[in-house]
Formats: C-alpha cells, structure tokens, sequence
C-alpha cells in the first residue's frame, strides 16, 4: 500500500483465525477485485479512492490507496457474529507501505455487532469496536496500536484499554505481516514477520492502560486537605535539649590529628603538568595559531601512568629469561597488547601469569618425548647410510643459512621504546 501523510483506515467485522479449527474463519487475498464484496464508506471524512492494483515491482494484487493526505474506509461485514472467547484467536494482515509513512495509520478495526439497521457504507469514527490493531506513526508516535474495548460489568459503558509500550513501526518500504495472538490465558503475543516484538496479560496494569481491573483504592475526589496542614517533612524535637559542651564557635570541620603524610609526598608538585605524550600537530602554525602548549593532566595521571610503565619494563625483562627464549613471542605478544590497551592491563597481568605457569608446568612435569624406533632392512642398509652422509652435508649447509638469516635479520623488539 502505498501511503504519505495518509491515515488509511482498514475495517473487518470480527476477522481472526482460531488455532484449534483447521480452516481460517476469515481470509482474504484480494487475488479478485474487491468490488461487491467490500464496502467503501460513504461518509464525508473518507474521501479517499479505493484501487484494486498490483503492488510496485510485483505480480500480487491488493487494495491501493490512490492519493496523498486522504482518510480511507473500507468495510466487509462477515455474514455471522464471530465469539473470539473460545480457543486461541490469531489476527492477521500484510501492508506494505511502498511510499513511506509520514504521518497516518494502516490499521484494521474489528468491529462489534452494530445497531438494527446500520449498513456498512455508514461506518465512522464512532462506529463501535472491539479491537483495534495495526501500525500508526505521525510526529513522536511510531507504534503498532492494540486497543481492545471492555464492557465495564457495573457502569455498563464500554472502556478502551491501551497497549503500554508498544513495537515500533518498520522503517523501510517492504511487506511486513502483522500478527496478534489472543490467549486463553489472557496472554497477548504480537508479531512482525513471524518475530515476536512484545508479549502482554490483559488482565495486568503494568501492561494496559487503564487497567482492565481497577485498583482496589483509588483517590477520592472529595477529600480536601486540612486547613492546619504542615507541608513540612521534619520538624524540630521540641524535648531535644543542647549538650552541656556544645560549642556555638566551633568549625564544621577539623583537622584529622592523627593523619600522617605519606612517604614520597611532593609539598611542591602542581596538580597538573604537561601531558608527556602529547605532541605538536603537523599542521600548527605559529604564525597562526600561537605557541603550541601542550595540553594539561592531572599530576596523579602522570604517577599511575609510570606505574604502570614500570610494570611492563618489568613484563618485558621477564620475556627476556633465557629459560623462556621458546615462549617469547607468545609472551611478548600479551605485553604488547597490555599496552596498547591500558584498561586491560589487569587482565594482561593474570595472562602472562597463567603462561608462565603452564611453562613451569611443562618443563616439570613435560619430559622427553620417546624416539621412535626406524628397523631399516639389510637391503637397503648401503642406500641409507649414503642418504645419511647427504643430509648431513644439507643439514651443515642449512645451519650456515640460518645463522647468516639470524646475523642479518633484526632482533624482535623485547621491550618498549619510550
């Protein structure tokens, strides 16, 4: 369907499905024209145009809304009252909005049995209900509505119940399938495309409102509040008496006598210094721009920033232990990703402690692994001692090679650089 600044009005008499019957007490496909089955509304609010026509870029057919700005009504009035008491009832339909929605509505009216005489060209606003469903969006509204309307079993009068907090409306231009479960257990499940957006119980107020069971105390509108009513939370202990050593000239606040400064306390450090790691843009202009002045920190940043760089100098001296030459680069690897990483570097710490402890693991409790054992056959005894002589003329020629490769390549770096 296509609709902008469109409040689209669809109105099916009872329509659902009941999960308990096999066929569908209500379907239609819009396969045929809707001419002689459905009714337009005559009514002077709905001036819009009705149009049987495939849906942009498809073969499928459906009713169209033709114009921009319009309200639209179309009814089909089933040929019984349908009683959704019984069973799980499912309220389903598909629209698509081809053009977008800015401001209207595409939703479906279940109506109620009307008055002796009433005709459906004469549907309105006002023409009662008993649920209203589908999608609405206009300014801050983008919800999917689900009113449903109650027979207030004293007053008499019929009472609209709102769905609190109710899904979005898609945002794109695509198909979408609409679908409300009714529960007998007074559960209500509303889906978009088969996913389930948001489950409810109408029988809670923290899901309808007003609530379908009134509180059981409500304020009374008669109740006024007493002349002599004091606004005030607290009073004044009028049997507080004042201590005897109460001094009127004493300060809030004291100096804590036996606070000790702690060792290493700078009388003289600023509470902010230069970031060390800062450094001039590229682009800066003294000309232009002024001197450059690097941007300040507070002193005690600059403090747990060394801290912290002195426990990685040590990380880094720890990678450096001959023992654990074969885990370096595992090692290394952690370290580096602690710095690159501050807010992590608790974590690092307990990774480089689990690898050291698996080495120590391994080195204990490791072993030698068993050579396996080669039975070589008496036949091919010459052949195998003088492939023995070549693999070891290869394998001092590959030493050579390794050790120029070593000499010539750089050393991996085994600590920061600052």
């Amino acid at each position: 369907m296509s609709l902008m600044k469109i409040s689209l009005l669809i109105f099916i008499a009872c329509v659902g499905f009941q999960l308990c019957i096999a066929e569908p007490l209500f379907y239609e496909s819009f396969d045929d024209s809707f001419e002689g089955r459905w009714i337009v509304s005559e009514k002077d609010d709905y001036q819009g145009v009705w149009k049987w026509a495939k849906s942009e870029g498809h073969e499928d057919y459906g009713l169209l809304v033709s114009d921009k700005a319009k309200k639209y009504a179309i009814v089909k009035e089933l040929d019984d009252p349908v009683d959704l008491k019984d069973g799980t009832v499912i309220l389903q339909y598909e629209t698509r909005l081809q053009n977008g929605l800015e401001c209207g509505g595409a939703y479906l009216k279940y109506l109620r049995p009307q008055e002796a005489g009433w005709k459906s060209k004469e549907f309105d606003n006002d023409s009662p209900y008993s649920i209203m469903f589908g999608p609405d969006k206009c300014g801050s509204t983008n919800k999917v509505h689900f009113i449903f309307k109650h027979k207030n079993p004293k007053s008499g009068e019929y009472v609209e119940h709102h769905l609190k907090f109710p899904p979005s409306v898609p945002s794109d231009k695509l198909s979408h399938v609409y679908t409300a479960v009714l529960k007998p257990s007074n559960e209500l499940v509303i889906l978009i495309d088969g996913e389930e957006k948001k489950t409810a119980n109408f029988l809670s107020a923290e899901d309808f409102e007003p609530a379908l069971i009134p509180a059981k105390t409500i304020p009374d509108p008669d109740d006024k509040k007493p002349e002599d009513w004091d606004e005030r939370e607290k009073i004044p202990d009028s049997d507080a008496v004042k201590p005897e050593d109460w001094d009127e000239n004493a300060p809030m606040e004291i100096e804590d006598e036996e606070a000790v400064k702690p060792e290493g306390w700078l009388d003289d450090e600023p509470e902010e210094v230069d970031d060390p790691e800062a450094s001039k843009p590229e682009d800066w202009d003294d000309e232009e721009d002024g001197e450059w002045e690097a941007p300040k920190i507070e002193t005690q940043s600059v403090r747990q920033h060394l801290a912290v760089k002195k426990v990685f100098d040590i990380l880094y001296k720890i990678a450096d232990v001959p023992f654990l030459e074969a885990y370096k680069n595992q090692i290394v690897d952690i370290i580096e990703k602690g710095e690159k990483q501050p807010n992590i570097t608790i974590g690092i710490l307990v990774s480089v402690v689990v690898v050291f402890l698996t080495i120590f693991y391994r080195i204990i409790f490791g072993g030698k692994k068993p050579v396996a054992k080669v039975i070589a056959k008496e036949t091919k005894k010459a052949t195998a001692a003088e492939t023995s002589e070549v693999d070891q003329g290869t394998s001092g020629e590959k030493e050579e090679e390794n050790e120029k490769e070593d000499a010539a390549a750089p050393r991996r770096r085994s600590r920061r650089e600052t």
